[in-house]
């Protein structure tokens, strides 16, 4: 009966806590609010395939725009050194171009020098060949970028022509001595100058003009392409010029005729208003203002090395002065004077022109001109 009642008992404990009505402290009341419930954190999509794939894209895109950096660093980088090698190549002619011109200058101020024997003149051209020579040598180790191969061609050619007309002048002035004819010394010797005249040719041709338009095709822009005239006279090929050279060479100052220059008249530039010797002239005074002295051979002679001086007798006083290098019988020769930024206005005053007088020259009354001058504001 004790066992039986204690049985029960817990039967009645179990049946009031499993099956125990709702108390008053779980039923909400009617007055209370309803409890909002706390909202967590959202986390952002994960999109298609998972982290792993996202981190991936992540990945691939900062190597694509790593590459593209890359790209652009080492163009830049071929770029700079493209730009770097041309100027290089073109820094290197630009020496040999100089030191090729300076030597046509000698050789023109040996030709034009007055008095010069004819075996003085040669042995110079000789020492001039040797220094070309040189010079072609050193073109001749020039490596240029790929695409002017065909100009370095050109370019060592151009010195090539320069060592041989040289050195064929030097041969034809040794054989002058033995032939009794001007004539045919005169078109001989015009035959080896005509070697220079075609180096000229050559460089602005087929090396200068050429290499500009590589640099333009490759893209390579401000480097410098040098010039150089070997030539200083334009008749240097010219047989008539040679004859009297001959001439001038074999006879002296003191045979062959007359001697002498003599001076035409004085033109004003811009405007080409001549000035006269007998009035005031009434000059206009600009930056462009020019004068230009006309000068004539009136001998019978080839004369060289002739100066011509301008001056203008104001405070403070202006001298100008220049050379003809070589000037023919019978021609005339137009020598210009520019750069006046300090002339006197309103003022009378004197230009004076003179022409030097030439060895075995006689006359001296056309060497002298001088003029009235009055200088206005423009």
């Amino acid at each position: 009966m004790f066992d039986r009642e204690k049985t029960e008992t817990q039967s009645d404990i179990e049946f009031d806590f499993f099956d125990e009505s709702p108390t008053a402290e779980t039923t909400p009341k009617k007055d209370a609010p309803p409890r909002r419930r706390r909202r967590l954190p959202t986390r952002p999509p994960t999109p298609p395939g998972g982290p792993q794939l996202y981190r991936l894209g992540v990945l691939i895109a900062g190597a694509i725009v790593l590459a593209v950096i890359l790209i652009l660093v080492i163009a830049n980088c071929r770029g700079n050194q493209k730009q770097a090698e041309y100027e290089d190549y073109m820094d290197s002619v630009s020496t040999v171009a100089a030191e090729s011109e300076e030597i046509g200058k000698q050789l023109n101020n040996r030709l034009t020098t007055p008095g010069i024997k004819l075996e003085a003149l040669r042995s110079d051209i000789e020492g001039l060949r040797d220094q070309q020579e040189q010079i072609l040598r050193r073109t001749q180790e020039l490596r240029p970028p790929g695409p002017l191969l065909e100009q370095q061609e050109n370019l060592v050619e151009t010195m090539q022509f320069r060592v041989n007309g040289l050195a064929g002048l030097a041969r034809g002035l040794a054989l002058v001595s033995q032939t009794s004819d001007p004539e045919q010394s005169g078109n001989d010797l015009a035959d080896q100058a005509q070697r220079l005249v075609a180096s000229d040719i050559v460089y602005l041709d087929a090396f200068k003009e050429a290499s500009r338009a590589v640099l333009e095709q490759q893209g390579v822009t401000n480097v410098s392409i040098p010039s150089s005239v070997f030539v200083q006279n334009s008749e240097l090929a010219s047989p008539a010029l040679w004859k009297l050279f001959v001439d001038r060479l074999t006879q002296g100052a003191e045979a062959g005729g007359l001697h002498g220059n003599g001076i035409e008249g004085v033109r004003v530039q811009p405007g080409g208003q001549a000035l006269s010797a007998s009035e005031d002239n009434d000059i206009e005074a600009s930056d462009d203002l020019a004068f230009e002295v006309l000068v004539k051979n009136s001998g019978e002679n080839q004369e060289t090395q002739v100066q011509v001086t301008l001056v203008i007798r104001q405070e403070p006083l202006i001298k100008r002065e220049q050379v003809i290098d070589v000037i023919n019988p019978g021609d005339t020769t137009t020598v210009t004077f520019r750069d006046f930024p300090t002339l006197s206005f309103s003022t009378q005053t004197t230009l004076l022109v003179t022409v030097d007088p030439v060895p075995g020259e006689q006359n001296e009354n056309n060497n002298r001109a001088q003029y009235s001058v009055i200088f206005t504001l423009g």
